[in-house]
């Protein structure tokens, strides 16, 4: 791959950043599509973010995607925002305009529901009740692609009441929040079931939901990617749940942000799945 100085320049900003595998996802389809272009981390000051995309205005750099604890600032420093974004409250990629303006997406929710068609073939996501545990960005983003794709009923979990009550009052409709007291009889109409938490990072204990409660139909869905099968996944298999993983909702996601920055689609032959588990020290499965 040659990057010479008429390069498409892309990047993913958050902090800290150096655990983020989007580096690692998109110069592998920039390698195998031969572009001219290159993804770059960024790790700007959390004091500083709003600064830092504003230096960007004009197409300094095509586009970035953004993490913790940046999406809710970088959907306000956008000049426009698609209907998903504006609902979820958050943004994950903005693209930066050669007039200066600046666009703003969120391809998170897209991405769990991309992710579900690969590991669960033929589930619909929006057929049953949804039980996302959690209120933070990655709740949010989820809650609202479900609703836009017509879920009956989403309810958020929360051990802080309070903010689960908030993202379900700005979002509305369908989505509602529940006090974890309320979680098993939940669990027992619930046909998508997803950890929108950090619990279970780094191997530790998943959210303590009894998934044995689920229907035997009941597809689990976790957001934590590190380790691969994480323990709340684990429980949903031993009680014969079918599940989908955090590394491929982490892959579905990029993909939208891949053609906005480069207009064109990843080329399909690289496994960047392989890769990613690869520097994640699993096997590929």
């Amino acid at each position: 791959m040659s990057v010479t100085g008429a390069a498409i320049v892309a990047g993913v900003c958050g902090q800290p950043i150096r655990h983020s595998m989007s580096p690692l996802i998109h110069n592998a389809w920039i390698a195998a599509a031969g572009l001219d272009a290159a993804y770059a981390p960024f790790a700007p000051p959390e004091s500083g973010f709003e600064a830092f995309i504003e230096g960007l205005r004009g197409g300094a750099i095509r586009g970035l995607n953004v993490t913790i604890p940046f999406k809710e600032r970088a959907l306000a420093c956008a000049d426009r925002c698609s209907d998903l974004a504006r609902l979820a409250g958050a943004a994950n990629l903005l693209v930066f305009e050669a007039d200066g303006t600046i666009t703003a997406d969120n391809t998170d929710g897209p991405g769990l529901i991309d992710a579900i068609a690969v590991q669960v073939p033929g589930f619909d996501p929006a057929a049953g009740p949804v039980v996302i545990l959690g209120a933070g960005g990655a709740a949010r983003g989820a809650a609202a692609a479900l609703a836009m794709g017509g879920a009956p009923k989403i309810t958020l979990v929360n051990r802080t009441l309070a903010r689960a009550e908030a993202i379900a009052a700005s979002i509305g409709g369908v989505v509602k929040a529940a006090a974890e007291a309320e979680l098993d009889a939940l669990l027992g109409e619930a046909g998508l079931v997803i950890n929108a938490t950090s619990l279970g990072l780094g191997g530790g204990a998943g959210p303590a939901a009894r998934l044995d409660l689920t229907p035997e139909t009941a597809v689990v869905v976790d957001m934590v990617y590190k380790p691969l099968r994480t323990e709340f996944l684990r429980r949903a298999e031993a009680a014969g749940r079918r599940t989908v993983d955090g590394l491929e909702m982490l892959l579905r996601q990029a993909v939208p942000s891949f053609e906005a920055f480069f207009g064109v689609a990843p080329p399909a032959s690289v496994d960047v799945r392989a890769l990613a588990l690869a520097q994640l020290g699993e096997a590929v499965r």
